[in-house]
C-alpha cells in the first residue's frame, strides 16, 4: 500500500498555527518592548522585551523538535524519532526558566539597588497596550486548539494527560505573559504614581517570579513525557477489553503502553493463552488480536503480544 502524501505547506501551517501565531506576536512585541524600555528607562519594559524575546526562541525549538520528531524509524531508532520534541520542550522549560525568570529577577534586583525614574512612561502604556492585544490574539487561538483536543476533561486533567507538548507549552507562555503585561503596566503605574523608581524594579521581580513557576510546572510536564509516559486509562482499557472477549485468551497478565511520540503508542501484553491451542492457531490469533487493537486508535504504532503463563509473569 502507498505511503499518503506528506502534508505541503499549507497543512504543516494549520496543524502548527498555534506556534507560529506565538511566534509572529512575540517577535513584533519584543523588538517595540526593547524599542520602548530604551526610550523611556523602564526595567519591567526591558525584562519584558527579554520575556518576548526568550518565547521568540522557544517558538522556534518546538517547531524545530516536531520537525525532526516525524522522521522515520531507521536501525538506530526503530520506534522512531518521536520523543525527540519531548527533549525540546525540556529544554525550552530550562530557557524559560533561565533566560526568562533569572534575567528578570537579576534586572529586577539591580533595579531596586540603583533606582532611576522613568522618563516618560506613556511609550511604555502604548506599547503594553498593543503588546496586550498580540499576546490575547495568540492566547485566543492557543485555547481554541486546546479546547478542541480537550473533551471533557478539566483543563489540569487535559494537561496532565497530554502528549503534545506544543499546545499546553504555548498556552502557559501566553498566559504568563499576560500576567507579566500587567505587573510591567502596574510596575510603571506605581514607579511614578508613588514617586518611587524601585517599584518598577519590583514589577521586574514579580514577573520572574512568574516565569519561574511557569518553567518548573513545564519542566515536571516535559519529564514525565521524556521518560515514559502510558497511553490514555481508556485506551488502555479497551485493548484489555479486546484480550478478554477471546476464549482462546485464559489470563490477561499485564497492558503495558508507552508514548513513542505525540501520536505514536508501543503496547506490549502479556497473555495467558488456552494450553489446548496449536501454535499455528496462537499465530492466527495474535495476527487478528493486533488488527482489532490498530483499529482502536491511530496512534497504535506497534504491537507485542507475549503468550506466557499467568505463574512466569507474576515471577517476572
Amino acid at each position: 500500500m502507498a505511503s499518503p502524501p506528506a502534508p505541503g505547506a499549507s497543512g504543516h501551517f494549520r496543524e502548527n498555527i498555534v506556534l507560529y501565531g506565538a511566534l509572529a506576536a512575540n517577535l513584533g512585541i519584543a523588538v517595540a518592548k526593547f524599542a520602548a524600555a530604551a526610550i523611556g528607562g523602564s526595567s519591567a519594559m526591558a525584562t519584558e522585551g527579554v520575556h518576548s524575546l526568550v518565547d521568540s526562541g522557544n517558538q522556534v525549538l518546538l517547531l524545530y523538535g516536531q520537525k525532526q520528531g516525524r522522521r522515520a524509524p531507521d536501525a538506530a531508532h526503530p520506534f522512531g524519532y518521536g520523543r525527540e520534541l519531548y527533549f525540546w520542550a525540556f529544554v525550552v522549560a530550562i530557557l524559560i526558566f533561565a533566560g526568562g525568570a533569572g534575567i528578570s529577577i537579576y534586572e529586577g534586583i539591580a533595579h531596586v539597588r540603583e533606582p532611576h525614574p522613568i522618563a516618560d512612561p506613556t511609550l511604555s502604556y502604548i506599547v503594553l497596550g498593543v503588546a496586550f492585544l498580540m499576546e490575547g490574539a495568540s492566547w485566543a487561538i492557543a485555547v481554541r486548539e486546546f479546547n478542541a483536543g480537550r473533551g471533557r476533561q478539566s483543563w489540569w486533567q487535559a494537561i496532565r494527560r497530554s502528549k503534545d507538548p506544543p499546545g499546553f507549552i504555548v498556552l502557559f507562555e501566553d498566559s504568563a505573559a499576560l500576567v507579566g503585561l500587567a505587573f510591567a503596566a502596574l510596575g510603571i503605574w506605581a514607579s511614578g504614581h508613588f514617586d518611587d523608581p524601585r517599584l518598577d524594579g519590583a514589577a521586574s521581580i514579580a514577573i520572574g517570579v512568574v516565569l519561574a513557576a511557569v518553567a518548573v510546572l513545564l519542566a515536571r510536564e516535559s519529564k514525565g513525557l521524556l521518560i515514559g509516559e502510558a497511553a490514555d486509562p481508556a485506551l488502555i482499557a479497551e485493548l484489555r477489553a479486546v484480550m478478554d472477549d477471546n476464549a482462546c485468551i485464559t489470563s490477561v497478565n499485564h497492558v503495558r503502553t508507552v508514548h513513542t511520540g505525540p501520536d505514536a503508542v508501543f503496547v506490549a501484553i502479556s497473555a495467558d493463552f488456552a494450553d489446548e491451542l496449536p501454535m499455528g492457531e496462537a499465530e492466527q490469533l495474535i495476527e487478528e488480536l493486533e488488527g482489532r487493537m490498530k483499529a482502536l486508535s491511530p496512534k497504535i504504532t506497534s504491537i507485542y503480544i507475549r503468550p506466557e503463563k499467568r505463574e512466569q509473569a507474576i515471577l517476572a
